[in-house]
């Protein structure tokens, strides 16, 4: 059951919620009865408020019944307690999960989807839909610029994206960083142009090449053109990215066998933003690049990262040694069960 929750939750994203409030509720009620409003609001810690609307409509379903001594779960709302008494406990056990892994990583959430993508029969769509679940859940209303990161996750992200998440707000995506020597179809401007094109929001792009050396980059920064571009990234509120395997994004970026060796010789685990890290946080090599920084993610009101499969575990824990607290974690359990064990 635990591996099913990930559809429940992408085909309604409250149900899981309003589902835990009516059986908390139910719950109360039947330890407590006859019990009145207001008690029963005292004893779970909510307002009486929250208390009504959710009781109305257990009544209105016929699990319990008013009378002038206070509420009482009637038989049918004892068999559902009953039934449901396994499925809140698999659904508890998920969350458990997750508020564990985001408390040994120090961030403030992670939502853990089935299976591992890094796997023959993985897939990165999970992943995808939680991410969009999650913007379209905490993304304030009015104008949001994006920044996004390139690679396969972040393009299967856009893949899932729907113009409902522009529903009261203005969406602008642009690239977190220039280009690098990859596909373009996994390219930043690439993947925000599609997130921008399925949620028919505005993009701007990044015409500039991620690695150039500093004496290159730096008078680029007077460009018209290219100012305008990194000045909206600079301002961005949210941040979407992934986190990659050292030696992966090195040879995807074709380096030079002499850095990949001094990668390798430093035990580079992970790598964002043109940091590359040690599975201590320590970064070991930072490459010349125009765009975001690690160190500007912690003024952003919205960072959300994305990555999974065993495979990238110590990537993932290693990445959160930098990362902002306010980070929510996307992955798999593949990587959670990796990070968990360790």
């Amino acid at each position: 059951m635990q591996d099913d929750w990930q559809w429940v939750e992408a085909i309604m994203p409250q149900m899981v919620e309003k589902l835990t409030n009516r059986f908390r509720m139910l719950q109360g009620v039947a330890n407590l009865q006859p019990v009145g409003r207001r008690t029963l609001a005292l004893n779970l810690n909510c307002s009486e408020r929250t208390v009504r609307t959710t009781t109305d409509s257990l009544a209105d379903l016929g699990f319990i019944q008013m009378s002038v001594k206070g509420m009482q779960v009637t038989a049918a709302g004892q068999r559902v307690l009953r039934g449901l008494v396994p499925v809140m406990n698999d659904l508890a056990g998920r969350q458990q999960r997750e508020q564990d892994l985001a408390k040994k990583l120090g961030i403030a959430h992670v939502t853990i989807v089935a299976g591992d993508s890094t796997t023959a029969t993985g897939s990165l769509v999970g992943m995808a839909q939680a991410t969009g679940q999650i913007l379209g859940e905490h993304l304030p209303a009015g104008k949001n610029t994006l920044a996004v990161m390139g690679g396969h996750t972040m393009a299967t992200v856009a893949d899932v994206l729907t113009p409902a998440l522009a529903t009261n707000r203005q969406l602008l995506f642009v690239p977190a960083r220039g280009g690098v020597g990859e596909s373009p179809a996994i390219q930043a401007n690439a993947v925000a142009a599609r997130m921008a094109q399925r949620t028919n929001g505005d993009f701007r792009q990044l015409y500039v090449p991620e690695q150039l050396t500093s004496a290159t980059y730096k008078p680029l920064f007077a460009e018209p053109s290219i100012h305008e571009v990194l000045q909206l990234i600079a301002h961005s509120n949210v941040v979407v990215h992934g986190i990659g395997q050292a030696l992966v994004m090195a040879k995807r970026r074709k380096m030079t066998p002499h850095v990949i060796d001094d990668l390798t010789a430093a035990h580079a685990v992970g790598e964002a933003f043109g940091y590359f890290f040690d599975d201590a946080g320590h970064v070991v090599s930072k490459f010349p690049r125009i765009g975001l920084e690690i160190g500007d993610l912690a003024a952003k009101q919205l960072v959300v990262a994305v990555a999974g499969g065993a495979e990238k575990g110590a990537a993932i824990a290693a990445y959160m040694h930098l990362a902002p607290a306010q980070t929510w974690l996307i992955t798999d359990e593949g990587a959670a069960d990796f990070v968990l064990k360790k």
